[in-house]
């Protein structure tokens, strides 16, 4: 009788055993929605891969990261609504569209020629000033992750941009931003906000006349096939926060938070590492193309663009805060 009881004893702590195995293998992974606007080869498609690789990896199946590009699950102007209301968990959008959403502070890196290069712009997103952006958005529900790199700016057109002067009159795409707004109102040219999913449709049409992007934007969404004339005005620079829902990512387990914090950290590092050169490479292929002719500026024009748009800085001064601008600059090497 004993013999029998121990092997039902047995049997029910290798049935307990078998039924925890197979709950844990049947569990629900955490489903992430990590959703963007541009195409996947571009720096941040491709990132925000590697972010799904990684997490997915190193969580052995306890994430699952779903990367929804080209807006095919929210376009710009619903994406950061759905993030907020939790319908997706993670976004990458351009700085600018924390403007909109009531944080006009990060519109600082819109401000043209407030950035000369990588270099200070390092300086910016890796320290103090950017940290101090990033906490700004916590009272929205969204926590800041990271910044990732897209490039410096190039415009765009169907006639030369030599000099400011040549902007006058032009219909140009921007984003939803107040200082994009006054930086095409100084170069007089007329700013129009549109959704970067139809900005190829509208060049095509004559909707609008121009654009700025950095080129890999250009070119992955071959807008350098309706764009006859690009410069290398490098006034501005697109970025992007990764970005999640704050409620979502402090409710995770503490040892995955661990996990996708480090896979962030490394998918930024990768990200930052590329955007350089897919730009590099971008403009090597529109000129490839021979669809679009590529201008540098001499040092004399580029001055001259300087000056068109500097006013801008003392501006917009009023909306982003001063000492907001006055950070960068310090930041920078500025003052």
């Amino acid at each position: 009788m004993k013999k029998i009881s121990l092997f039902i004893a047995f049997m029910s702590m290798c049935a307990l055993m078998v039924s925890a195995s197979q709950a844990q293998t049947t569990a629900q992974p955490i489903v992430i929605k990590f959703s963007h606007v541009v195409a996947t080869d571009t720096p941040k498609g491709k990132a925000a891969e590697y972010f799904k690789k990684l997490a997915e990896e190193r969580t052995n199946g306890r994430v699952k990261v779903e990367v929804y590009a080209n807006s095919a699950l929210y376009k710009d102007k619903e994406e950061m609504e759905a993030l907020q209301l939790g319908s997706v968990q993670m976004l990458a959008p351009s700085l600018a569209k924390f403007g909109p959403l009531g944080v006009k502070e990060f519109e600082v890196f819109d401000v043209p020629y407030i950035l000369q290069d990588y270099e200070a712009l390092h300086k910016v997103t890796t320290g103090p000033a950017g940290a101090k952006l990033l906490k700004l958005l916590e009272p929205k529900g969204i926590l800041g992750l990271a910044y990732w790199d897209n490039g410096f700016k190039v415009m765009s057109a169907n006639k030369p941009l030599k000099r400011p002067e040549d902007m006058r009159g032009l219909k140009v795409r921007i984003q939803s931003s107040k200082v994009l707004d006054a930086q095409m109102r100084a170069l007089k040219a007329i700013p129009q906000v549109m959704a970067f999913s139809e900005v190829y449709q509208a060049l095509q049409t004559g909707v609008v006349d121009g654009t700025e992007n950095p080129p890999s934007n250009m070119y992955t969404q071959k807008m350098h096939e309706v764009q006859k004339y690009c410069t290398l005005t490098n006034h501005g620079y697109l970025g992007y926060a990764v970005i999640v829902n704050k409620k979502f990512w402090e409710g995770l387990p503490p040892d995955i938070r661990k996990i996708l914090d480090q896979a962030m950290v490394e998918a930024t590092e990768y990200n930052n590492e590329i955007a350089k050169k897919d730009n590099d490479d971008a403009l090597a292929a529109i000129k490839a193309s021979g669809r679009t002719e590529i201008y540098t500026p001499t040092e004399e024009e580029r001055k001259a663009w300087i000056a068109a748009l500097k006013p801008v800085h003392k501006e917009v001064e009023p909306r982003i805060g001063k000492e907001i601008i006055n950070d960068f600059y310090k930041a920078t090497g500025q003052q």
